[in-house]
């Protein structure tokens, strides 16, 4: 990054700052750092850090396109609508979600490095097999942490991109606790099972949407009904889907 880029993010902190009748002080207590670092930012001799970064938006009540608005010239571009609502989005869940959310980018970085590298599919395909206990009925393709390469051999369905270890019983019998799911990106489809993220939570379940928007996530162990989901279209609540497992999953409740 050119050094007129930093100074051009450095003046909009410190004139935004002012503007708020912030002392460098001050803003260094709500971040985290020292005085000394906000002067750093300010002068373009370094640059925030992620979570600092983030901080930094909202102590300054601000976005990143009002920061950034003239920067990045050499290195890349001003943030396009899209890669705004997505950052909007990142920075609206909680620490676990964001901590799924780079687990996974980083994943597929690690993939995009491998074929930029010149990796072949005669190699031995790997994908990464995430470890994380968690809560029963949770999957835990999480925090990025805790997880080893699987090598895909005939045991591993062909179509898997990455997998999650299962605990709990509300899945069974057809993914038992403690067994290994297998995940890839294809298109959700009603009755299919997926893993899924709900207010930084990470579930496996079976998902349906009704024609009022209605989500519902259902757990196969229909003895563990009381772990179900039910997400309404104005709830507020946060919903993503991580990835569809390759599963044969039965019929949807109440519709077999």
């Amino acid at each position: 990054m050119e050094r007129v880029t930093v100074m051009g993010f450095g003046a909009r902190i410190q004139n935004r700052r002012e503007s708020l009748a912030l002392s460098r002080a001050e803003l260094a207590a709500r971040l985290g750092v020292s005085p000394s670092a906000i002067g750093n930012y300010e002068t373009g001799i370094s640059f925030p850090k992620e979570p600092v970064l983030l901080r930094l938006f909202d102590s300054l009540h601000t976005d990143p396109n009002t920061l950034f608005q003239d920067s990045f010239r050499a290195g890349g571009q001003v943030l396009s609508h899209t890669e705004r609502a997505l950052l909007d989005q990142y920075r609206g869940l909680s620490p676990m979600g964001r901590e799924t959310v780079r687990s996974v980018v980083e994943a597929l970085c690690a993939y995009r490095d491998d074929l930029e590298a010149g990796k072949t599919e005669a190699e031995p395909r790997v994908i990464p097999l995430y470890r994380s206990p968690a809560a029963a009925g949770y999957a835990a393709p999480v925090f990025g942490e805790d997880f080893d390469y699987v090598q895909v051999t005939d045991d591993v369905p062909q179509g898997a991109e990455f997998a999650v270890r299962i605990q709990g019983d509300s899945m069974s019998p057809w993914i038992e606790d403690g067994s290994v799911a297998y995940v890839n990106h294809d298109p959700l489809k009603a009755g299919d099972v997926g893993v899924f993220c709900v207010d930084g939570d990470i579930l496996c379940k079976q998902y349906f949407k009704d024609p009022a928007g209605m989500v519902y996530l259902f757990s196969l162990n229909r003895a563990r009904a009381d772990a179900d989901v039910v997400l309404g279209s104005g709830s507020g609540r946060f919903l993503a889907c991580l990835g569809r497992v390759i599963l044969h999953a039965p019929p949807l409740p109440g519709k077999g």
